[in-house]
């Protein structure tokens, strides 16, 4: 996508008017809370607080949120941290929810100061809240695979004129947009392809009971999928199918923050962010503290906080989770050839318009 597209579309809106997969539940004996709920520790006295700063003027403020999905695994780590010793952690508090209108409901309330959003409703959240928030840094690229029970499908051109299942809560959102565009770029009409809105469950069940299923699943569920039944293939990488469309990444998730916290808090913002890299390179395996088995090892902590069903699946989901840390001028650049083209596709999945400056954190 040309950057000049960008910058006119950019210029068009000045001139106008202003304006997945839910966790499993812990393991017994986990610190994780259930999603819905607040972590918490203890204070002195002994009694437990709900949210909040959970441990003291002296230490950190920030209260997290994350998405169960893939958005939320590269925090993992940075949960375990704030678990074990949450004085000196990057947090205070953390929460895991279902639903990015969950994430967006509490920054616009004031009821979290940094969340792991979809990178959509993060621009969405912006326009509606007049630059309430800013992108701190995208930390999840593309993370849709097409499955299949077969081998016709092996691009996307391959997919007119069949039946293709899908998680129901994507419909409107940025998956099915995602997919209408690259069906488009592959010179199908997405007409052309039936789709049949369901929940992952029902998708798991409908592929173990046909013999050809074809289904679009992120991961977790995607890598799940694989490993319950041996006769599903990965036919298609969305991403992979993305860069070759537009010779860019597919930015699916980021970190965001309230403009107002960060401007009372740049120094805790700089420690959070430090922590979540951190995070995300030992969930990644990046780092040589990351052991290969045991209860502190990747696959253990993104089970143990929900966001794969078991260890066994967070092996093969987390390569396949498209984890990254993409901050300043090349996180702009990428979330903004990505917002561009979602502008084009439905306006309203980015809030009506590309972000201002503003909405980029260190950038406006």
């Amino acid at each position: 996508m040309k950057r000049t597209l960008s910058l006119l579309l950019t210029a068009a809106l000045a001139l106008s008017l202003l304006a997945g997969c839910g966790p499993k539940n812990p393991p017994a004996g986990s610190s994780a809370p259930v999603p819905g709920s607040s972590s918490s520790q203890p204070d002195k006295s002994g009694d437990a607080s709900s949210g909040g700063d959970t441990s003291g003027a002296s230490g950190p403020s920030i209260r997290f949120m994350a998405l169960s999905g893939p958005t939320g695994v590269g925090a993992a780590k940075l949960m375990a941290d704030h678990d074990a010793d949450a004085q000196n952690s990057a947090i205070a508090s953390y929460e895991i929810v279902t639903d990015n209108t969950q994430v967006q409901s509490a920054l616009a309330n004031g009821d979290v100061d940094v969340a792991a959003i979809a990178t959509n409703a993060a621009a969405s959240l912006y326009a509606k809240t007049d630059g309430g928030i800013q992108v701190l840094a995208v930390n999840t690229l593309g993370v849709l695979y097409i499955l299949e029970k077969g081998d016709t499908v092996h691009n996307l051109a391959d997919l007119a004129g069949k039946t293709l299942y899908a998680p129901s809560n994507t419909k409107g959102a940025n998956p099915e947009h995602i997919l209408n565009h690259l069906l488009e770029g592959s010179g199908v009409n997405p007409s052309d392809v039936s789709i049949e809105w369901l929940t992952p469950q029902e998708i798991t069940a409908k592929m173990a009971s046909s013999d050809s299923g074809i289904c679009m699943l992120p991961v977790p569920a995607a890598t799940a999928l694989l490993v319950k039944d041996s006769a599903v293939r990965e036919a298609i990488s969305l991403s992979d199918a993305w860069q070759d469309l537009e010779g860019s990444p597919l930015p699916m998730g980021c970190v965001v923050a309230r403009t107002e916290y960060i401007e009372k808090n740049p120094g805790e913002v700089e420690a959070f962010l430090a922590a979540y890299e951190a995070s995300i390179d030992y969930i990644k395996g990046n780092e040589e503290s990351s052991p290969l088995s045991g209860p502190s090892s990747p696959p253990a902590l993104v089970a143990q906080y929900g966001f794969a069903p078991n260890a066994d699946v967070a092996v093969r989901a987390i390569p396949q989770c498209s984890l990254t840390f993409i901050t300043g001028q090349e996180m702009k650049t990428v979330l903004e050839d990505y917002y561009t083209i979602l502008f084009q596709v439905e306006p309203k999945s980015i809030g009506g318009g590309l972000p201002y400056d503003s909405f980029y954190y260190g950038l406006g």
